[in-house]
């Protein structure tokens, strides 16, 4: 995720150009501080929404996306990521925002929140909202301030640009209903991927308040969908779905547990993307862990095998097992299941089911496309495969062409070596976004 283009508390100084500030010294000191606190929910990229201008609007939100990453035209899209106020009644132990703790608070009226996007957007800033908040006075209290929020840039600024909208646990059903009517995407965050968890550092959270409101959107998304099919006229309830995101290493939960919870919730629950993060020890509390640095290969690990459940047709119970409730840090979880499942393999690329293709390492999606398309005219050499993209350096070990194996001597112990040394030498530091 690109963060970078973000405009965050070093990107505020671009309003500062010439000496012509937009902003008052009062409001660039608030956004300083809402754009800093809202630095750790990674739930904000989006595949974007089908949200269109209208003759009268500015703005437009189209299928191309909005995200923080580069488009397929090579843009770098940028979103308003912000938080409405950091003032929180609650007490979550992680957060850096907890009512608890001694830091600058700032509150942003809707008002100003929609000036400002509309200020951004206008001198091409940014293309769209990522609005979340601290839990000010109450879940319903804060969730209507949300609905005022998205309501002036909709109706009165006519805003048909994107605008991710925070989900607040424990709101009243028909506020949830109406800030989505005006969201392009939603996303109620579990944060904590267990009620043990949630009891020990987010006591004013529950399981049930959390996703009470994602079964509200997953129904108003099936109802709506059913609704635009009789009538065009119908309005558009959420059309970029909704999403989570789950903290990776605040609590003691195995990574099999994280991974069948996201595995239900993409089957349950329809959620676009379940986002994890790696724990961030920002606060001090006897409650949690000590780490001496976020686990930032986990949180890697965790969106490998996310990957290998949306894509690639695995189960959770596939990937890990209760004797292996972990992921190996030093071999993707594709490359794992692989060798634990020696009669499987090899594989010969010009009989094995699409489905046998997904699951060789080093064999993605669209090279699995390619060699099903390939190989209905004419039997695949292996010169012929390695011009399909795969990655053969890895596949080389899993597969037969036209009965031949160049994986030199099928031996579990050396190919697992060589792909552990593979990884080891492709990886790279991680850097810091904070």
């Amino acid at each position: 995720m690109a963060n970078k283009c973000l405009i965050n508390r070093q990107g505020c100084d671009i309003l500062m150009r010439g000496g012509d500030c937009m902003l008052g010294e009062a409001m660039s000191e608030k956004l300083k501080i809402l754009t800093d606190a809202a630095k750790y929910d990674a739930s904000c990229s989006s595949s974007g929404s089908s949200r269109k201008n209208t003759a009268s609007g500015i703005g437009a939100a189209e299928s191309c996306g909005i995200c923080h990453s580069w488009s397929a035209d090579g843009r770098c899209i940028s979103l308003l990521k912000i938080l409405m106020t950091n003032r929180c009644i609650y007490d979550c132990a992680y957060c850096v925002n907890r009512v608890g703790n001694d830091i600058r608070r700032a509150l942003m009226t809707p008002r100003e929140i929609a000036d400002l996007t509309i200020e951004f957007y206008r001198r091409n800033y940014v293309e769209g909202l990522f609005l979340s908040s601290g839990i000010y006075k109450s879940p319903d209290y804060t969730t209507e301030l949300l609905i005022e929020t998205a309501r002036l840039l909709r109706e009165e600024y006519k805003f048909n640009g994107y605008i991710h909208m925070k989900g607040i646990p424990g709101t009243d059903e028909a506020l949830v209903q109406r800030l989505a009517f005006y969201a392009d995407r939603m996303s109620v965050n579990i944060e904590l991927p267990s009620e043990t968890g949630l009891k020990l550092l987010a006591p004013h959270k529950t399981k049930t308040g959390i996703l009470k409101p994602m079964n509200s959107l997953a129904g108003g998304i099936a109802i709506n969908r059913y609704e635009r099919k009789k009538s065009r006229k119908a309005g558009i309830f959420l059309p970029a779905g909704q999403t989570t995101q789950m903290i990776v290493g605040a609590t003691t939960d195995r990574d099999r547990h994280i991974l069948r919870l996201a595995e239900s919730l993409y089957k349950r629950i329809h959620l676009k993307r379940v986002y994890y993060s790696a724990y961030v020890p920002v606060v001090t509390d006897t409650r949690l862990p000590v780490v001496t640095e976020p686990p930032l290969e986990r949180e890697h690990r965790l969106y490998q095998a996310d990957w290998l459940l949306r894509f690639y047709g695995f189960k959770a119970d596939e990937i890990l097992s209760e004797d292996n409730p972990d992921f190996d840090l030093y071999l993707d979880p594709k490359a794992c299941w692989a060798l634990r499942h020696p009669e499987v393999f090899p594989v010969e690329i010009n009989k094995a089911s699409y489905e046998m293709l997904l699951r060789v390492p080093g064999i993605g999606v669209l090279s699995a496309r390619r060699i099903c398309a390939a190989r209905r005219s004419a039997y695949l050499s292996f010169d012929t495969v390695k011009r399909l993209g795969i990655v053969m350096k890895r596949a080389k070990y899993f597969i037969t062409c036209k009965g031949k194996y160049f994986g030199g001597s099928y031996n579990l112990q050396n190919i697992d070596r060589t792909l552990r040394l593979q990884e080891r030498q492709a990886s790279y530091e991680p850097t810091s976004l904070f």
